[in-house]
């Protein structure tokens, strides 16, 4: 067996709907085809694949929660996307990681969750929505 990349992240939500429009506004994910589960969710697509799945829950109890540090998405285009960002006055974090020729945008969904979207570097650009 052999890993070969990442497939999906589940995150819970209180807040279905915002959840669902940030992740299209500030990503450009869009919802598509998800099971008939018992519960309601949302899963979002990138590209035709669905890579974060929302689940609906009732209020997030933070206690019960398994801890999730941050997930990562690749992208292109970092000048757009530090534009939209700004754009929304959504805070972000730019930042080259040294050595691997990547910049990292480090940013907060509604819920609090910890994500950040890495572009092959070019000087990082600035930090705080401006």
């Amino acid at each position: 067996m052999t890993v070969t990349r990442l497939d999906h992240v589940n995150l819970r939500t209180a807040a279905l709907a915002e959840m669902i429009a940030w992740y299209g506004e500030v990503l450009g994910l869009e919802p598509g085809p998800r099971p008939p589960f018992p519960f309601g969710g949302a899963w979002l697509y990138c590209g035709g694949q669905p890579v974060i799945h929302l689940v609906e829950v009732e209020r997030k109890a933070a206690a019960e929660d398994p801890a999730l540090e941050h997930f990562a998405l690749a992208a292109s285009g970092l000048d757009a996307f530090l534009d939209r960002l700004r754009a929304r006055g959504i805070a972000f974090d730019c930042r080259e990681v040294p050595g691997f020729g990547i910049t990292q945008v480090n940013l907060w969904d509604p819920d609090g969750n910890h994500l950040h979207v890495d572009f092959t570097s070019g000087p990082a650009a600035g930090g705080a929505p401006g």
